[in-house]
């Protein structure tokens, strides 16, 4: 028996750094599409007051891209940095010098980065998700990475979800991502549930915004990198160290 409210028909999981151990592979990609750019950058003739500083793992991994969109992400990342470039569009190759291009140059890591080290159900993801299995709860991914089939597939876990809505989900669905809560409350439709009866799962700030905003009946707040303070100002209803304090 689950340590869930009664309430909770559904359950909406995001995947990096709930399901799986992959925000540090999202972070390493990152790091390396950025820090190419900001070396490139330097090098060039560009405005003064730049900050052109290497990305750093952990600060700016979720000050500024963790949960976004891949654009999103980037736009965060060059405003913070006081950096101006053009958009560009979705047929950048990864060299250009636009947020698409830096998008592509991220995403074009990350599939070699999942074949290379592998990917894992935490185990205390895995102790809830049989858990809810036992009791017939629906559940659901809910992530901004296009990669999320990719992912789910490596860990052996595809089948344990019945909806996934992710970064290609945004653009054929036309939701915007996170922190807005539209992601969250296409994976409750999917499911067949009011957000009220729906449980999120979210260690990322802006996915704990999106699942305020959408007034689900539970936030949870996945803390492993120690933000519980902000997981519950940016609206988690409860912070858990570990998805098995629920099982």
């Amino acid at each position: 028996m689950t340590q869930l409210p009664d309430g909770v028909r559904a359950c909406l999981f995001d995947m990096d750094g709930v399901l799986t151990d992959t925000a540090r592979i999202h972070a390493a990609a990152w790091k390396d599409a950025f820090d190419a750019f900001l070396t490139a950058r330097a090098a060039s003739d560009h405005p003064d007051g730049e900050d052109l500083r290497p990305f750093d793992l952990h600060a700016d991994y979720e000050a500024h891209v963790d949960g976004l969109p891949r654009e999103d992400g980037v736009r965060a990342f060059l405003q913070a940095r006081r950096i101006s470039i053009p958009d560009g569009s979705d047929d950048d190759g990864a060299d250009a010098a636009t947020v698409h291009g830096i998008a592509t140059a991220k995403n074009d890591r990350v599939g070699p980065l999942i074949d290379r080290e592998g990917v894992e159900l935490y185990p205390g993801t895995v102790k809830l998700l049989d858990a809810l299995r036992a009791e017939g709860m629906p559940c659901a991914v809910v992530s901004s990475s296009a990669n999320t089939r990719h992912v789910l597939e490596a860990a052996g876990a595809l089948g344990r979800f019945q909806a996934i809505v992710d970064g290609t989900s945004l653009k054929t669905r036309n939701l915007k991502g996170k922190p807005a809560p539209d992601t969250f409350l296409a994976a409750a439709e999917d499911l067949g549930v009011a957000a009220k009866d729906a449980a999120v799962f979210e260690d990322a700030l802006s996915g704990v915004q999106a699942g305020h905003a959408g007034h689900f009946g539970l936030v949870v707040g996945v803390d492993r990198v120690g933000h519980a303070d902000a997981l519950r100002e940016h609206g988690a209803d409860r912070v858990v160290a570990d998805l098995a304090e629920l099982a």
